[in-house]
Formats: structure tokens, sequence, C-alpha cells
């Protein structure tokens, strides 16, 4: 899915009429800790085998090929070649012009307030202005507010919502450093622009309320970010903190999507867990074919929300590092 939306972003322009999503290939450096080395070799070995370019460092390598890193704790690194990143913003703008352009009906500043299942499928959809919408099929696709949406045609949805924290710097006089993650310290780390760099922890946080959260980094967060990246990369010392931000993931048992018919006519998209931008434009693509009722890759299946009864979860990611899933 990864791959298939990287090559969607390529066409981005010619498939939104002009709109950007700014992709950008730095590469993709990521510092796994000894005991994920035969994970991280099987996942190579797969990655490869599907067409994405990945190369192996043992540490001597990787200090050669990547310079400046501390590399306590690493026993070894995967680099992701063609691997970047986009802005997730203009993305979703064109995206979303793009669909006005083709038909669909936008209800910007309307909340749903709940949906009443209708005889034969779908629901009707109750909004804040008072209005109600019979529609034969409905996909819910609302992150954070999933959950109360689903529990109003009766289904609780095993998704639990966190509050993430991003925090920037600025260069300074640091030189700048390939875009990573470490799987040992628990961070990722990517540019922004051509001055600054973000970094962002990769563990589960605590539960938030998607309607009341804070949404300012606290200075406690970004310190210990800091911490983190200047350990492994000493001369980011020198650069500099300019703030950042909090927001929320939805995110499901096993940090991958929720997605599949929950009541007749009645589909859910959900749960991707912080890692739902790099894939969305290639699932995407079978949620809607499956919320139109079209044919669908098999392998959409395997992201029904009955997985968690019926003992098939998704395991994920390495450790407490869920995200990278």
């Amino acid at each position: 899915m990864a791959r298939d939306s990287i090559q969607m972003f390529e066409r981005f322009a010619e498939i939104t009429n002009g709109g950007t999503a700014e992709l950008r290939r730095t590469g993709m450096l990521f510092l796994h800790p000894p005991e994920d080395s035969d994970q991280v070799r099987a996942a190579v070995a797969h990655l490869n085998e599907l067409g994405i370019a990945i190369d192996l460092f043992d540490p001597d390598e990787l200090a050669e090929r990547f310079p400046g890193f501390e590399l306590g704790g690493v026993g070894l690194a995967a680099f992701e070649r063609h691997a970047g990143h986009a802005d997730p913003a203009g993305a979703t703008n064109a995206l979303f012009r793009r669909a006005v352009e083709l038909g669909a009906e936008p209800r910007l500043g309307v909340e749903v307030t709940g949906l009443e299942p209708a005889i034969g499928g779908g629901a009707t959809i109750a909004t804040s202005d008072g209005e109600a919408i019979a529609c034969a099929r409905v996909l819910l696709a609302a992150g954070p507010w999933t959950r109360a949406l689903g529990g109003t045609v009766g289904v609780d949805l095993p998704l639990t919502v966190e509050r993430h924290v991003v925090a920037s710097f600025g260069w300074g006089t640091a030189e700048p450093v390939q875009a990573h993650a470490d799987l040992a310290l628990g961070y990722y780390m990517c540019p922004e622009g051509a001055d600054l760099y973000l970094v962002g922890p990769l563990h589960p946080a605590a539960e938030a309320d998607p309607d009341s959260f804070k949404q300012d980094i606290t200075g406690d967060e970004v310190e210990r970010l800091a911490r983190l990246i200047v350990r492994r990369v000493p001369r980011l010392e020198r650069s500099e903190a300019v703030g950042g931000w909090a927001s929320l993931y939805d995110v499901s048992p096993d940090w991958q999507p929720v997605i599949g018919e929950i009541a007749p006519g009645v589909f859910v998209d959900a749960g991707t867990s912080g890692h739902g931008f790099k894939l969305a434009p290639a699932l995407g693509r079978e949620v809607a074919a499956m919320a139109l009722g079209e044919e669908t890759d098999p392998g959409l299946a395997e992201f029904s929300p009955s997985r968690f009864e019926e003992g098939r979860r998704l395991d994920a990611g390495y450790r407490e590092a869920r995200i990278l899933g």
C-alpha cells in the first residue's frame, strides 16, 4: 500500500487537475537495536521482493555512509532509498477540490450527530443543522470521532484516541541530517522545508478526548524530544527549538487500519494509527470500491473490524515502536 501510494503522489498533479502534494524524495534511515535484527532482515527481504529498494548496514558501514550519528545501542540500520515526505494539508486540499469538481457536495462546518440504520441497508444521517440525509451506503471515516458514530448504529469499534506531539526545530548552525527513525531511542525525524526539521515519538501515548485536548506542545515535551535527537546526532545541539503542536491519532489494538462493513450498507475506514497518510492513496481506492459495492483486493478483508474477536491481529511495528507498521 505504501509503495502504490508513492506512485499516486508521483502522478498527483495529473490526478488532481494541477494540485500539488510537494512530494520530496529524501530517503529514510531506520536505526534498530540488535534485538530487532531477525525481524528487520525478514522485512527487508520481503520489501525488496515487492520492489521497495532497501539497503542494510551494520554499524561500521552505517558510520561510513552516514557520519555524525552516535551509534550506541544500534545493531543494524535499513535505508529505504526512495522514501520521502509530502505535504498532508496540501494533498488533502487538492484532493478535496478535485472531488468537488467531480461532483462531491461539501458540507463543511456541519457536525454529524448520529446515524439511524435504514431498513434494507444504509442509514439516515442526522446533522447539527437539523437535516436528515437518507443514504443507501455510508462510509464512516471520521478519525478520532469514528468510534462514537459507530456506536449510533450499535457497533462498538475497537478504537482509542491518543494525543501525539511534533516538535519543530531550526537547523541553526548545525549541518542538516538524513531523515531517520530511531527505533532504539523511540523517535522519528524528517526535514520540513529548507530551514526546519520535525521530531516526534514512535511510541503509544496517553488517551485523549477528541473534543477537548491540549493542541500546543509543552516545553517539557520539546525538551524530551530534543534530548533524544541530540543524544543520537550530537551536532544538532546547535539547532534551535521553534515550537511544535499536538494532534490526535485514532488507534486500533494492533495499530493497523480498521476497514469493513459494520452494519448493512454502513462501512468504516479508521484506526490508521499514525501511518495513515502514507497508506491513504492506495487504501482509499480500495475503500471507495468497497463503499460502492465494487470488487476489491482480497487483502482488504485482513483489515476487517472482526479480526480482533476472531484472533487475527495484524501485529506490526517493532516492540513499542508501533507507528511504523
